[in-house]
């Protein structure tokens, strides 16, 4: 599953976790569905990326046992803190030297707490290390593997995921500050089966960036390539359908789930449910009889592979049905390009 890292950014950048890719997320919003693609030209990608996202702030995944100053404050797992003591709050190392430099000392901490901003006091206590905290756990950023949906290769756009990237111990969309894609190549695979999740396993490139994210949302991560890369199969383009043009029926989905090379593979679209308050809005099965026998369906880390149907791009896989992994589920590319407007 997706390790989210607890100890600051250089730990979170040498993980490279694989489960970014079947996290369950709420879905695009109301009035996304009456968004028109138009003529949009796009490159369907379907290729694997590192993904590195450093949240806003920093986010209380867990609170310590017994009676601690966080609980005594009121702090709640899910608040983002986002200062200390009147400083912006900007990473797991730094909040931390500021709770030394403030000492026993009552702080303010100013809090997002859903759509509130919250003030709290706590004193922090010395722990047995002789160091001064609060007693919670924080998280600053996250680190993965995913699958690109589309390319356009007139902006430089991108989109990924086809669903958000939430923390793993709170569900909660992970608070976007900054982030980047890198490159990707798939190792082995680990098959799925009923009761458990397979996932694609990969190494990806710490030291270049492909692509700077600029947002982190329901429908999917979106971002912007200044080159669009030899892997993405730049050198063709596919109109996006709009959501009433999906049909139950034939489509392919394009992945990677062997070293660098992106295919095509048969899956049958069960059920269209255009506009789903969840972002399902396909339900899909794999029928593909190579795709079957190499990852068992779908698996974390193929979230994200565009589908294609009748020669456009209709939409991107999302989810896997855990108790059979030939089939999961779909968001139409229109919602995707609606929540990267």
């Amino acid at each position: 599953m997706y390790e989210a890292l607890q100890t600051g950014r250089r730990l979170a950048l040498r993980c490279a976790a694989l489960a970014l890719v079947c996290l369950l997320c709420a879905g695009p919003s109301a009035d996304a569905a009456e968004v028109s693609t138009g003529t949009r030209m796009l490159v369907p990608v379907g290729h694997t990326v590192g993904i590195k996202l450093f949240s806003r702030g920093v986010l209380v995944v867990k609170l310590s046992e017994g009676g601690t100053p966080a609980k005594e404050c009121g702090l709640q797992t899910g608040d983002v803190i986002v200062s200390c003591g009147g400083t912006s709050v900007n990473s797991t190392e730094q909040f931390q030297s500021l709770l030394q430099e403030n000492g026993q000392s009552p702080t303010d901490l100013q809090v997002r707490r859903g759509d509130q901003s919250v003030t709290l006091s706590v004193s922090p206590e010395q722990n047995e290390q002789g160091q001064y905290s609060i007693g919670a756990w924080i998280r600053d950023s996250m680190a993965g593997i995913g699958t690109v949906t589309y390319y356009d290769p007139e902006t430089g756009d991108f989109g990924a995921l086809g669903h958000g990237i939430t923390d793993t111990d709170t569900a909660l969309l992970m608070p976007f500050s900054s982030g980047s894609v890198l490159p990707s190549t798939v190792k082995a695979v680990k098959k799925g089966t009923a009761g458990s999740a397979g996932e694609l396993r990969g190494d990806f490139d710490l030291t270049q960036d492909i692509g700077t994210l600029s947002a982190n949302t329901t429908s999917g991560i979106f971002g912007t390539a200044e080159t669009c890369p030899e892997t993405w199969n730049s050198s063709q383009t596919l109109p996006a359908a709009s959501a009433s043009e999906i049909q139950e029926g034939p489509a392919q989905i394009l992945s990677n789930v062997e070293g660098d090379t992106v295919r095509s593979y048969d899956i049958e679209i069960l059920n269209v449910n255009c506009g789903a308050a969840d972002g399902r809005e396909m339900v899909i099965s794999v029928t593909d009889p190579e795709l079957i026998a190499a990852t068992g369906g779908i698996v974390q880390g193929m979230s994200g592979s565009p589908i294609l149907q009748n020669g456009k791009i209709v939409g991107a896989v999302t989810h896997v049905l855990l108790n059979d992994p030939t089939k999961g589920y779909g968001i139409s590319i229109e919602n995707m390009l609606a929540a990267s407007a």
